[in-house]
């Protein structure tokens, strides 16, 4: 019977390795297709400097078939202290006035930077640094990392995931495109999100996430959409991290290799996101903090800081991301 026991801790231990052995394997292919770098590469420290805030720049875009494919709607700047106090996150609203390319004294809605890039020759990842040199003037930090991923790159990362409980923070109603590609479906759907807890699945994240034809004057904005695709990372995040999420790492890591795009490691990823960021920390920029609704001279509806002053914007980003916190707050 003793020996039986052995044999069996043997075999045990044996299939243990083998497992982590496969998952080493598994996250280092997956790391080296999204950023071109190993597993246990880590550039944090290097990038921003010992003792630094690393900003991530996260965005977010339609992709193939979709209206706009190129156009990053969803921009999110994901600040870590590496001395391990909280997460900050700063949602830039797509209508933000900017100089795109930077020194070209052209200005453009900061949504098109990365969409303008690619017209003009760029490719994915000439593009998304490009847009960081953009988004990280407008703010007036330096961006050291970025993250893009497409539409179905989120719904399969949700759907791989199992799902994600999204906790709702208003009752509202929405119009939203019958399909993404409009070739196939030019009419609208009604959708509908109570208040409270709600499991989702990638379809109805995605929906979550881009709702914008709402009556609600909140729900309806631009700036109502930030926050939702805020609580939305923060509720991918507790998934990626729980126990079920690490068990689903193989399966997230293969749905997501295609349609992510970043130029820091899977390693580094991982001890940006672990870092919790809570709405203590976090903000999205808008008119109720530093930004004005103005006219830009072709017409267009655009934000800019208030009184032209981007150095206004500047100081609030960075007081924003000076101001003391506590891990886990």
């Amino acid at each position: 019977m003793r020996r039986v026991l052995k044999v069996g801790g043997v075999l045990a231990l044996i299939l243990a390795i083998v497992f982590v052995g496969a998952g080493v394997s598994r996250l280092n292919s997956f790391s080296k297709a999204t950023s071109g770098k190993g597993l246990m590469t880590s550039e944090i420290s290097d990038r921003a400097g010992d003792g630094q805030r690393f900003n991530l720049l996260v965005l977010g875009y339609g992709g193939k078939k979709h209206e706009g494919a190129n156009l990053t709607d969803s921009i999110l700047v994901y600040s870590i202290s590496q001395d391990g106090g909280a997460a900050a996150q700063i949602s830039v609203p797509r209508d933000l006035w900017v100089e795109a390319p930077v020194g070209s004294g052209q200005y453009r809605k900061v949504n098109s930077a990365y969409a303008n890039a690619i017209a003009n020759g760029s490719n994915l990842r000439a593009a998304a640094n490009l847009a960081s040199k953009v988004i990280g003037q407008a703010l007036g930090v330096p961006i050291h990392g970025w993250l893009t991923v497409d539409f179905t790159g989120f719904r399969d990362l949700v759907d791989a995931l199992g799902g994600v409980e999204v906790d709702v923070q208003r009752t509202f109603t929405a119009r939203y495109p019958g399909d993404d590609d409009a070739a196939k479906n030019t009419g609208w759907q009604k959708i509908k999100f109570e208040k409270g807890q709600e499991e989702m699945d990638g379809e109805r994240a995605i929906q979550y996430a881009r709702a914008r034809y709402s009556a609600n004057p909140v729900e309806g904005s631009d700036f109502g959409r930030a926050a939702r695709q805020q609580r939305l990372v923060n509720a991918i995040k507790r998934k990626l991290l729980s126990p079920a999420g690490t068990v689903r790492g193989f399966a997230v890591s293969r749905a997501v290799e295609d349609e992510v795009r970043t130029n820091v490691s899977a390693g580094d990823l991982a001890r940006i996101f672990r870092q919790r960021a809570d709405e203590q920390h976090s903000v999205v920029l808008s008119t109720q903090n530093v930004l004005v609704n103005d006219v830009s001279t072709d017409g267009q509806s655009i934000l800019l800081p208030e009184g032209g002053d981007y150095t206004a914007l500047h100081r609030f980003v960075r007081a924003r991301l000076a101001a003391p916190v506590t891990a886990g707050k």
